[in-house]
């Protein structure tokens, strides 16, 4: 299989971190096309059907505006921040319910020096982490199984805030409080450029995914979503 992206994939985004202004992006959304965009909606076009053996629940959606893929603008309606362009692309696989319920997903960011891959729940509201500590409470056992697995650990690193204390009606001495501390529930895998560059991409990602796979279940299942 062909690769999906290229060194102008990372030098266009190089670029656009120092360019990030919009006569300079109007100037260069040729490449931003066909060397960012549009072979990111070949991957996640290309990731429909091995996604759906990992949970036929999920759905990586290839449409242009609507789908799975981020915007490359930058929302600074209520930031200081007023640069209008991100500076990485990111793509969603999200559950069939994302609509209607905050559920997990699993994520691929493709960006200069940090390009990677993950699954899990980033910022959940307050009720539903409540529920997602209730259910670690409640399943100990198959949380431990999802995350402590030697493959798990091996490959993934846990990203996102915690708490600085035990939240409030917790147990501060049980076993899992660094798990229950947590405010985001996010695992991810680095992704060597090369990787990104090479023609195993998909694979790479599939397998990942694979990988991250048992923390997505696990929230699915604290959240009494299908997976």
């Amino acid at each position: 299989m062909s690769p999906y992206f290229g060194p102008r994939t990372f030098r266009f985004l190089r670029a656009l971190a120092h360019h990030n202004e919009r006569a300079w992006f109007q100037a260069h959304k040729a490449d931003y096309e066909a060397h960012l965009r549009e072979p990111f909606l070949r991957l996640i076009a290309d990731l429909q059907a091995p996604l759906a053996s990992i949970s036929p629940q999920y759905v990586a959606d290839p449409r242009r505006a609507g789908g799975s893929l981020f915007r490359i603008h930058r929302d600074v309606r209520f930031s200081n921040d007023k640069r209008p362009y991100k500076t990485w692309s990111g793509a969603r696989c999200f559950h069939q319910r994302a609509r209607q319920v905050h559920a997990p997903s699993f994520y691929i960011h493709i960006e200069p020096g940090n390009c990677f891959l993950g699954g899990g729940l980033w910022h959940p509201e307050t009720a539903t982490q409540r529920r997602i500590r209730d259910f670690i409470l409640d399943n100990p056992d198959a949380w431990t199984r999802a995350t402590r697995a030697p493959d798990f650990v091996h490959r993934f690193d846990w990203g996102g805030e915690s708490l600085v204390r035990s939240p409030r009606g917790y147990p501060a001495d049980h076993p899992l409080i660094d798990d229950l501390k947590r405010k985001d529930f996010v695992v991810a895998q680095p992704l060597d450029e090369t990787v990104v560059c090479g023609p195993g991409l998909l694979d790479a990602v599939v397998d990942g995914f694979r990988g991250a796979a048992p923390l997505v279940d696990y929230l699915c299942a604290a959240l009494d979503l299908e997976f």
